[in-house]
């Protein structure tokens, strides 16, 4: 007994010697032996990151795993992944491993490949990716192997499995894209023998679209199916099975049969029951909620077949019918049932040309409550260019819907739906806008609609819309609605009302607006827009996140010829709004534009586009006739141009053409400001009290009062661009005093200025001195004098700065002049009449001596008095009178 445990002591421990020992010594021979089979077979780059042999996890076989593997494509696919996992799991028979060097090809048992990604693709030109096998008349592979004459791996798998994997198909040739994600698939076969059966077990989530058109997304299939296999003809039987498309059990039998050209297929299905409940399995699980407790009478059958040939221009020819009769539904949880449900539906196609596929809609109705519904018509060219023949009648309160059905909206539906009416067009002509292909008849009305939208921050209230349909036209008749406290009356044309439903295309038509009030408010939303230091610098008077932002509709492409009684934007009412507005691409076109404002008028016509991140705004500004101080308290853009209009009593006209940016809720960002003004004061009296500039003008100049001032009839030009205000030069007359001003100012209220006073002498009188002031022989009015002012600082700590010295300097320089001037003249005029006296003499010849005397003491004496007074005028004038003139002159 003892020998025999020995025995199996020493059994057990080369058994475990052996299992530990193995993968080192066969893992790279086999790994070496992967590579060279890739490199002799594929034509593509394979790699992974690391390779492993165990044979522990899947004793008695051994398991080669290859770990975060890839394989991309050589051309025409070059750098496309054809294919990657997680995990790829080879296993084999223990006895397998001693095959790595006796050039026999190893054979795998089982395949197990877990967090696929396989990317499947055909060009146009017919080019698959998946075709990378080389071309290798010395390498002895069959249909099962991947060898060459030196070994390499047979393929006799009985079980496979695939996990939690994603699989894309796209075929460019036909358009065809097919997308299976959460793939869990396994089969158990004999994939050696040349007839076997194939037990399945699939589940995945499915997305199909076909020429663009969607008829799958992300619906839940699953699969339990018993395939025969013929490998040798490539013929697929289906023996066995039971589908469930969504919660839809189809059971279904037939073939597949994969030939050289082309694929062939021969399938018929059925529901396997006839209860209701499988219409509502049709519905994708995620609105059709737990079928659970859900109370149905009537039927619902679906059955069909899919016969024929699939190659590059035929489809199989369907006939799959869709039927129920006198069917209802009824959730337990919800108030409501629907009843009298009839569908009668039809989808064929006769031919195999993809063009011949239409669905014939021979009756569909329901009724909830009272209300009922009915649509009849047949859609051709079902997968290329839908031509759709339509007719719909009923009524519907569509609050109703989410009372007997579990929809789950991104808003509540409600109101009074009643149609009857026409339509036939293709969808070609909808999305290409050939609208005169596009014909429709009757009448649709919708009373008591409730619209929210994020693009609204109130409720949209329509109490009632009338829609005529005509051939070529549709009519809005009526449409009264209202949001916050704005109220809309409009009536007009649709050109598009089919492809807004159908396509979500933009609204496009031409209507009259009428309004009592518009607040602007009402259309504002708040928005969770994180703002960067960039941004919030460059735009620093924009809002920051969380605040309100008027958003034109992106749905509207209409014009709107409107009036309206009351405008309120922010702090401003308009009255008597009237002119037209474009809306189209998320931007206001607005064009001549009248209203009542600030006690005169505006016109305006100009664009606001809230399409990027950054609103932005383009206007011409006419304002005729405004009351200065209401202008100024109701524009804050006025306050930041003209500052000085704060201190102004009176009207104003104006016209502005500017451009910049807006804050959310359409404020100009005033840094972003360009264009130009022109301004012309009517009538404007100057408080200077109310402007601290102004007072500090008005104490440093004591001869002008600026409290009386008259700027009636002034114009102005200002220009700006990078916040900065240039006003062109210009001037103006104060009571004889003749005022140029030139200069800048920012919009952050720093001030550069300059004033520049043609002063009167008079005013200037009491500063030059008696002596200059009595010695003038002129009235001062007649010199004028430069008096220039520098402002700067800012606007509520102003600067004044002015050389009155240097004015007065200057006047006593023109006066000194002047008098220079007359003296020189009066001395010629002596000068004059001496010489006229000496050499013109006295005619007389009987003069006497007494005579002759007198006259001689006459010159002597009038000489020495103009030497004197011009001594006195020049000493006056520069401060030079001698002690000694005084002296004589005191005695």
């Amino acid at each position: 007994m003892k020998k025999i445990f020995k025995i199996i002591g020493i059994v057990l421990l080369v058994l475990i010697v052996g299992l530990i020992a193995a993968p080192f010594l066969f893992r790279g021979p086999l790994e070496d032996l992967l590579k060279r089979s890739i490199n002799e077979n594929i034509n593509a780059t394979v790699a992974w990151e690391d390779f492993d042999l165990t044979l522990f996890s899947s004793f008695p076989d051994a398991a080669v795993k290859v770990n975060n593997f890839t394989v991309v494509n050589n051309a025409p696919f070059a750098g496309d992944t054809l294919a990657s996992g997680a995990v790829l799991q080879l296993d084999m028979g223990v006895m397998q491993l001693f095959k790595t060097s006796s050039g026999e090809p190893i054979a795998i048992d089982a395949i197990r490949l877990d967090d696929a990604y396989v990317n499947i693709k055909v060009d146009s030109l017919g080019n698959a990716n998946y075709d990378i096998a080389k071309e290798n008349p010395n390498a002895t592979a069959t249909a099962d192997t991947l060898a060459d004459s030196s070994g390499g791996f047979r393929f006799a798998v009985q079980h496979y499995e695939l996990n939690n994997s994603r699989i894309n198909y796209l075929d460019e040739s036909t358009q065809t894209f097919l997308r299976l994600s959460e793939v869990n698939h396994e089969g158990d076969g004999d994939f050696s023998a040349a007839i076997s059966n194939l037990n399945t077990k699939t589940e995945a989530l499915a997305s199909f679209d076909l020429d663009g058109v969607n008829y799958l997304n992300n619906n839940k299939l699953s699969l339990d199916a018993v395939i025969e296999m013929n490998l040798d003809e490539q013929r697929y039987t289906f023996k066995e099975n039971e589908a469930l498309v969504n919660q839809l059990p189809l059971v279904f039998e037939g073939f597949v049969q994969i030939n050289e050209a082309n694929n062939e297929l021969d399938l018929s299905f059925e529901t396997p029951t006839s209860d209701f409940k499988n219409f509502l399995g049709v519905i994708p699980e995620v609105y059709a909620k737990n079928l659970d407790g859900v109370t149905t009478t009537g039927d619902f059958k679906v059955m069909g077949s899919i016969k024929g040939i699939v190659d590059e221009t035929h489809i199989p020819m369907l006939d799959i019918a869709i039927n129920s009769n006198n069917a209802s539904f009824k959730y337990p949880e919800l108030p409501k049932s629907v009843e009298d449900i009839i569908i009668d539906a039809q989808i064929v196609n006769e031919t195999g040309n993809v063009d011949d596929t239409y669905l014939r809609l021979g009756n569909l109705n329901f009724r909830i409550d009272q209300d009922v519904f009915n649509a009849k018509g047949r859609i051709d060219r079902l997968t290329t260019n839908p031509l759709v023949d339509l007719a719909l009648k009923g009524k519907l309160n569509l609050a109703n819907l989410e009372q007997a059905y579990p929809l789950e909206l991104d808003q509540d539906i409600n109101g009074l739906l009643s149609v009857d009416m026409t339509a036939n067009f293709d969808m070609e002509s909808v999305e290409q806008e050939r609208y005169q292909n596009i014909k429709s008849s009757g009448t649709a009305s919708l009373k008591d609609f409730k619209y929210v939208s994020p693009e609204l921050p109130n409720a949209l209230n329509m109490a009632q819309a009338n829609v005529t349909f005509n051939p070529g036209t549709i009519t809005l008749n009526t449409l009264e609605a209202q949001t916050g406290q704005t109220d809309i009356s409009a009536k007009g044309s649709i050109e598009n009302l089919i492809p807004f439903v159908l396509s979500k295309e933009d609204l496009k038509g031409r209507f009259t607006v009428n309004s009592n009030l518009i607040n602007l408010a009402d259309f504002s939303v708040v928005e969770d827009a994180t703002v960067t230091q960039d941004e919030e610098t460059a735009t620093t008077s924009a809002s920051s996140s969380g605040n309100a932002a008027i958003k034109i509709p992106s749905f509207l492409d209409a014009a709107l010829d409107f009036s309206a009684g009351k405008v309120i934007y922010d702090n401003i009412t308009l009255s008597n709004v009237k002119g037209n507005v474009t809306v189209q691409n998320e931007t206001a076109s607005l064009n001549n534009i009248s209203s009542d404002i600030f006690g005169g008028a505006i016109g305006l016509n100009g664009n606001v586009s809230t399409k990027n991140t950054t609103p932005t705004f383009e206007m011409a500004l006419d304002l005729s006739s405004v009351d200065i101080s209401e202008s100024f308290n109701g524009l804050e853009m006025l306050q930041q141009l003209t500052p000085i209009a704060k201190a102004l009593q009176g009207k104003l006209n104006t016209n502005i053409q500017l451009k910049g940016n807006l804050t959310d809720d359409l404020t100009p960002v005033l840094s972003s400001l360009a264009g130009n003004a022109l301004a012309q004061l009517l009538t404007a009296e100057v408080n200077p009290q109310q402007m601290k500039l102004l007072s500090a003008l008005d104490s440093k100049l004591d001869f002008i009062d600026l409290q009386n001032l008259d700027l009636s009839n002034l114009k102005t030009q200002l220009s700006f661009d990078n916040g900065l205000v240039t006003v062109k030069p210009f001037d103006f007359n104060i009571k004889g005093i003749n005022v140029g001003v030139s200069g800048t100012h920012s919009l952050e209220n720093s001030m550069n200025y300059t004033l520049n006073l043609k002063v009167p002498g008079s005013y200037l009188g009491s500063k030059v001195g008696s002596t200059l002031a009595n010695l003038s022989n002129a009235d001062l009015e007649k010199y004028t004098v430069d008096l220039p002012i520098n402002l700067t600082g800012d606007f509520t700590n102003p600067q004044v700065s002015l050389n009155t010295q240097q004015a007065v300097t200057n006047l006593t320089q023109q006066i000194v002049a002047t008098q220079k001037d007359k003296l020189k003249q009066q001395g010629e005029d002596k000068v004059r009449d001496v010489l006229g006296g000496l050499l013109g003499g006295n005619k007389t010849t009987t003069d006497s001596t007494a005579t002759q005397t007198a006259k001689d003491s006459t010159s002597t004496t009038n000489q020495s008095t103009t030497e004197k007074v011009v001594k006195d005028v020049l000493g006056g004038l520069f401060g030079k009178k001698k002690a000694a003139d005084t002296t004589k002159t005191n005695n």
